[in-house]
């Protein structure tokens, strides 16, 4: 190999090999020696030149990575993505130009003067709602800072932008895409064509319409025309679409006398106006629309539409009562209000859209809805309160009968269907619903809770043995609660008249609702599994504190929600969500109503022995008087619990039988507004309003009218007053801590009931699982002297 051919094979970097010499052909020093030098380089290039391929996947076994490389290059990643920007770019200018602004949305102004339709369950005509309550005002008309206040609460850039927010749009594409429903980011522009040109529903397609539209709207029209517009469609509640209407309807002044401070309200309403609406609003309701009033005035501020001087003196405007509306007298507006907001609540899951989009989807639409409502039984339940109440209360000689309130709510445990409902003595003179409030405490009504609690999650006293119906708690007034560890948790209740029982059963406690056995159970379970098992039953416990005074009942409830939390009982521990919608038909949608009744959410061993349980308080405590010993009683198996607060604020009777269940609650509400709670002593003559009164009477007067006489309990249990006994008591024995345990008859217990406080001095044995099966106790020569013989033991042996 000569010098010139070494160089050129130097310069094709070793990748062709020099010609190998003739074995037989001389070789000198020189040329050996540049074999060897050409050999070497060579192979090391060689070397790299194998690494780089197979760096690169050009390899065997590297060749499905290098296509891959080579497909997604940066450059073709790149090339890709403004393809696709081209592409949408030029669909979205194709939508601007195949898009016009609509007329008007012919269909959706038709669909408003539509009334609603609502029937009974059989079919009948229940009420025809619906007048709609439109009147359009020139922006002049509106003053300046009252405008300024719906700027601020929905699209502070309003006065600036183009019309749409191409971020909050983008969200809403990709929600509606995912399924995940609608969120906020629409501008007022945006919001004014969806109210006037288009429709509510979540779709793809519309949303690019009302995006086009808004752009075009932008260009084509003042500011002020689509604030105007905004302001004169969107609906407010009480039947008012516009600002004119919404001003009169809950201020009782025209548009131009508006406040700042009403119309931030107003402003505020918008987000949810029933939810926000003042008078029917619960707490949580009050506190969210004060919060929203805020902000708004808060963005006024910021954007210097309000000084804060002026900021610093407003007080949030409490708006009036509304107006009586054609078709809501008496029971049919508090029946109607739940049917709407239950078919809201649908339409907001199935469609994924706001409150306020639920709301103007349904008022004055066009719908026929027919409830589960039974003529009959709402008749019956009318009957009963007026007969057992409202006919009894005379303002005139006792000024605390003005102040009493009464609400009920009957639900079918197997259908879960909300067959009668009480609001109030009459929709127009008590707009909120006494059925469905929230903001009284339901007091005792809440141990069979912590009962099923205990038994749903096995849990033991703190002895061990495993708690039941024959457990025997310290019914001492009074009584330091105590943990696992023997410690005082820092809350000791009071018994109602501060009685003491000393050692008692679960099943005595339950029939004279002492409470502190069932704040000690509740510690002893577990606050928090007994706030779970409460959400399971129906309960709302959102934003509630695990504590042992919720063992109290201290947590807001409704007679509605207390109903489906017994029906659940009823129903062996299957869900049951009260609904008062059987169907909902409108000429342009469908709506899917879920199945009341759900899975089980606690095992029927535990529902059943709840039950059972509850029996005696009907047979043995009480609610003896109201409902065993009632003369309309014709044989009906009662299952109950009655409950007062500490303060007689609210008293409670929820029962049921095998096949209805009702809960009615008595509330002390101020007559005169803002309308607080107050304490109802001596309302209609009686110095104290207690659960075994009143709303037991209720109860009972409804119930034996409506209820099948020979419905059985089908309990899979072996505890509980409902319980057959495995012994027959004799003569001499001394009663047994257990309930009568025979079978039911139509015949009053001819036996004297058994649910005494035991007669012996306790041992340091806990009675056992089937205390049927021990001797009877006889009777004691002394009082209980050994602390330690008590569930749970006492912190301190003076006790």
């Amino acid at each position: 190999m000569g010098r010139a051919e070494e160089r050129r094979a130097r310069q094709r970097g070793g990748r062709r090999a020099a010609p190998r010499r003739s074995s037989g052909t001389p070789s000198n020093t020189g040329a050996a020696e540049s074999t060897t030098v050409i050999g070497a380089p060579s192979a090391a290039v060689g070397g790299r030149a194998a690494a780089r391929r197979a760096a690169k996947g050009g390899g065997k076994g590297g060749g499905g990575k290098g296509r891959i490389r080579r497909l997604f290059t940066w450059k073709k990643i790149l090339g890709t993505f403004l393809g696709v920007c081209l592409l949408g770019i030029g669909a979205f200018i194709a939508l601007y130009l195949y898009v016009d602004i609509p007329k008007d949305n012919a269909a959706a102004q038709a669909a408003q003067r539509q009334s609603n339709v609502y029937k009974y369950s059989d079919g009948s005509m229940l009420a025809r709602d619906g007048t709609v309550n439109r009147e359009i005002v020139d922006l002049s008309k509106v003053p300046k800072e009252v405008q300024y206040t719906f700027v601020a609460a929905e699209n502070k850039t309003f006065y600036n932008d183009s019309g749409i927010d191409l971020k909050g749009t983008a969200r809403g594409l990709l929600n509606t895409v995912m399924g995940k429903g609608a969120q906020g980011g629409s501008t007022i522009t945006q919001q004014y064509v969806k109210n006037y040109y288009l429709s509510q529903e979540q779709t793809v397609s519309r949303k690019l319409k009302e995006m086009v539209i808004s752009l075009k709207v932008d260009r084509q029209m003042s500011k002020n025309e689509i604030l105007a517009g905004y302001i004169n469609t969107s609906y407010y509640g009480r039947g008012a679409y516009g600002i004119q209407a919404a001003a009169q309807a809950y201020y009782r002044v025209d548009a131009e006398k508006l406040t700042v401070q009403q119309g931030a309200y107003l402003a505020a309403l918008l987000q949810a106006p029933s939810q926000y609406d003042w008078q029917a609003a619960s707490d949580t309701g009050k506190k969210l629309v004060t919060n929203r009033w805020n902000y708004v005035l808060d963005n006024m501020v910021e954007e210097g539409w309000l000084s804060k001087a002026d900021r610093q003196d407003m007080r949030f405007p409490k708006p009036l009562e509304p107006k009586p509306t054609a078709g809501r007298e008496g029971q049919k507006g508090y029946l109607i209000e739940l049917a709407n907001r239950q078919l809201e609540d649908q339409l907001m899951k199935q469609e994924g859209i706001t409150r306020s989009q639920a709301e103007a989807e349904v008022v004055d639409q066009g719908w026929t809805i027919t409830l589960n409502i039974d003529k009959k039984k709402q008749a019956g339940l009318e009957k009963a309160v007026k007969a057992q109440l409202t006919s009894k209360l005379d303002k005139k000689k006792r000024p605390v009968d003005a102040d009493i309130q009464a609400g009920a709510a009957s639900v079918d445990p197997e259908t879960g269907k909300v067959v009668a409902l009480y609001g109030g003595v009459d929709y127009f003179k008590h707009y909120t619903s006494n059925a469905t409030r929230t903001d009284y405490q339901p007091a005792s009504t809440f141990k069979p809770v912590i009962l099923a609690a205990a038994l749903e999650e096995n849990a033991e006293t703190q002895s061990g043995k495993p708690i039941t119906a024959n457990t025997i708690y310290d019914g001492t007034s009074k009584r330091p609660v105590v943990d696992g560890n023997g410690d005082k948790v820092g809350f000791a209740p009071e018994n109602e008249d501060d009685q003491n029982y000393g050692p008692i059963t679960v099943q005595t406690a339950m029939n004279k609702s002492v409470n502190s056995v069932f704040a000690q159970m509740g510690v002893d379970v577990d606050m928090k599994n007994v706030m779970d098992v409460a959400a399971k039953l129906g309960m709302d416990t959102t934003n509630e504190q695990a504590v042992p005074a919720q063992t109290l009942g201290t947590m807001g409830a409704s007679p509605l929600q207390m109903a489906g939390v017994y029906a659940t009982l009823d129903n062996h521990g299957k869900k049951v969500t009260p609904s008062i919608l059987k169907k909902a038909e409108h000429n342009s949608r469908r709506v899917e109503l879920p199945n009341p009744v759900g899975e089980e959410v606690i095992s029927r061993e535990a529902a059943d022995s709840v039950t059972s349980v509850l029996t005696g308080v009907v047979a043995d405590g009480t609610a003896q008087e109201a409902v065993a010993n009632n003369p309309k009683r014709d044989g009906q198996k009662v299952a109950g619990k009655t409950g007062t607060s500490d303060d007689n604020k609210s008293a409670w009777f929820t029962g049921y039988t095998p096949d209805l269940v009702t809960s009615v609650g008595l509330f002390g509400e101020d007559n005169k507004p803002p309308h607080p709670q107050v304490k109802m002593y001596g309302a209609a003559g009686e110095d104290r309003v207690n659960g075994g009164g009143f709303p037991a009477q209720i109860w009972a007067a409804y119930m034996f009218g409506v209820t099948k006489p020979d419905a059985r309990f089908d309990l899979e249990t072996d505890q509980g007053a409902a319980v057959q006994p495995t012994w027959t008591p004799t003569p001499t024995q001394a009663p047994t801590t257990q309930e009568p345990t025979e079978k039911p008859t139509t015949q009053k217990p001819t036996e004297t009931p058994t649910t005494q406080e035991p007669t012996e001095t306790p041992t340091t044995e806990e009675p056992t699982e089937e205390p049927t099966t021990e001797p009877a106790p006889t009777a004691p020569t002394s009082e209980p002297t050994d602390p330690i013989t008590l569930d749970p033991a006492r912190p301190d042996n003076d006790q």
